[in-house]
């Protein structure tokens, strides 16, 4: 009848074997169950009888287990992961979940964080060059003082990102949606952007001279500071997009004279910022 018990428990219990306090709980509870079993059997009552009022006695163990599994699992996301002044190159953090990770002051060169969920994780002062993270979530990440050269960001999750100092020559930002992103005093010249929605993004201060965004999408983006040398938006979808006008010098009106939207659709209020600062929008359809 032991094995008649285990089996049972075994059956409930399946689904939660990777959560440690479930399998404790799972423990505790056949003591439990084999001892209720004996006092049954004192009692008088047949082998068959004495199973069910055991298993009865437990309630909806199920749901019990669910719920205990389900706060293991929260708690578990909530642990906050150290990784700072740490020799991590060519490290694997594909698919992990490290919320709130610290990676400051380390070597991450050639890491790979693939699928992982980084919420609200800190890089700062780290060699990060050639690391992967391609379908990771970013939300509310840091990203500063980095080098970030030849990082891969295909498909990653960019909610309220944050890049600052950031250098990015050769990193890749493709089929990505940077939603209320922040790219602050960024090199971002050598940066390339493929298939990607700009929702929200302030590229405050940072440089992105030369930069193709050809049928790129932007919406209420900030180009504040930013500096636009022969950037080119061909194709490219702009609606409220920014650019202020307490910044505006020579050398910024020289600038944005120099940006090429040939075949760009915007709305009325961006169109009539840009032809206030004799932007050529000649071949632009206004929506």
């Amino acid at each position: 009848m032991n094995e008649k018990l285990t089996n049972y428990l075994n059956g409930v219990f399946a689904p939660y074997d990777e959560v440690k306090s479930v399998t404790e709980l799972k423990a505790d509870l056949l003591s439990d169950l084999q001892e209720r079993f004996r006092e049954l059997q004192a009692e008088g009552k047949d082998e068959k009888t004495a199973f069910e009022m055991t298993i009865s006695s437990i309630g909806d163990i199920e749901q019990t287990v669910q719920e205990v599994a389900n706060l293991s699992r929260s708690l578990e996301r909530q642990v906050v992961t150290n990784f700072s002044s740490s020799n991590l190159a060519k490290s694997d953090f594909a698919g992990v979940t490290a919320y709130k990770g610290k990676f400051e002051g380390s070597a991450l060169h050639g890491s790979d964080f693939s699928g992982a969920d980084l919420t609200g994780s800190s890089f700062k002062s780290s060699d990060v060059r050639e690391a992967r993270f391609d379908g990771a979530n970013l939300t509310d990440c840091t990203f500063f003082a980095l080098d970030l050269a030849g990082a891969s960001f295909q498909q990653s999750i960019l909610v309220r990102t944050n890049f600052s100092k950031s250098w990015l020559a050769g990193a890749k930002f493709i089929d990505v949606k940077l939603t209320d992103v922040n790219l602050t005093m960024c090199d971002l010249s050598k940066t390339v952007f493929e298939n990607c929605i700009f929702d929200g993004v302030d590229f405050k201060s940072s440089n992105l001279a030369g930069l193709c965004l050809d049928g790129m999408t932007f919406l209420g983006v900030k180009f504040d500071k930013a500096g636009l040398n022969e950037v080119s938006f061909k194709g490219a979808t702009l609606k409220n997009v920014a650019f202020p006008m307490s910044n505006l010098s020579k050398k910024y009106y020289r600038a944005i004279k120099t940006v090429c939207f040939d075949g760009a659709m915007m709305d009325k209020l961006t169109y009539a910022a840009l032809k206030g600062m004799e932007a050529d929008l000649s071949k632009v359809t206004v929506i």
